[in-house]
């Protein structure tokens, strides 16, 4: 999955009309709502809009029919594997009727030329631990989890046997830096997932 590395724009004419595509990333749903506010036009006719971020969806027509507006936009977002993103495509009625097919291609396909253009960035996963250790290992540690890419460390408290860290690190990793902790701390850390 995707999300997108900075707004984007694209705008096209078709059959008179002129549709004008702005996508963004959005991490929430107050995020895209924001979004959707900031870059539907005033003097447009139609601001129809779509939103997706993980199970969350969400799309509206704006008065176009039913179905030929923001479930395009929707499917344009999912079609090119993009999370975190909203889509607002403005149109001005340009006195040619587009049909209800017709609507469906300008909505989706002005949406999709939006992100096919825009710069996409990975969707990395992050899982969590609490790792309690000894003092002694703390720095070993430290050094260890260093080698592993986006993985961050923070210490958490004290306790009179140790240090309890907070790791995150790409899901992807997880097996991997488990083993190394347990290599180090020589199976004495208490590794545990989520925040502890």
């Amino acid at each position: 999955m995707f999300t997108l590395r900075k707004n984007e724009r694209f705008g096209q004419e078709i059959k008179k009309s002129r549709f004008l595509a702005s996508a963004g990333p959005v991490g929430t749903e107050e995020e895209a709502r924001r979004f959707i506010a900031g870059n539907g036009s005033q003097e447009a006719g139609h601001n129809c809009w779509a939103f997706r971020i993980g199970d969350l969806h969400r799309f509206n027509d704006d008065g176009e029919p039913g179905g030929t507006a923001g479930r395009p936009i929707l499917q344009a977002i999912e079609g090119q594997e993009f999370d975190r993103v909203a889509v607002v495509v403005s149109r001005w009625f340009g006195g040619v009727l587009l049909g209800a097919g017709g609507l469906v291609r300008a909505y989706g396909g002005t949406a999709a030329a939006c992100l096919r253009a825009a710069e996409r960035e990975p969707i990395i996963a992050f899982a969590t631990l609490s790792v309690t250790c000894a003092f002694a290992d703390e720095a070993r540690i430290r050094a260890g989890l260093g080698a592993f890419p986006a993985t961050l460390v923070e210490t958490r408290g004290f306790s009179p046997d140790g240090v309890r860290l907070r790791v995150r690190t790409p899901e992807a990793r997880l097996d991997d830096v488990i083993r190394m902790l347990t290599d180090i701390s020589r199976g004495q850390a208490d590794i545990r997932p989520g925040e502890g």
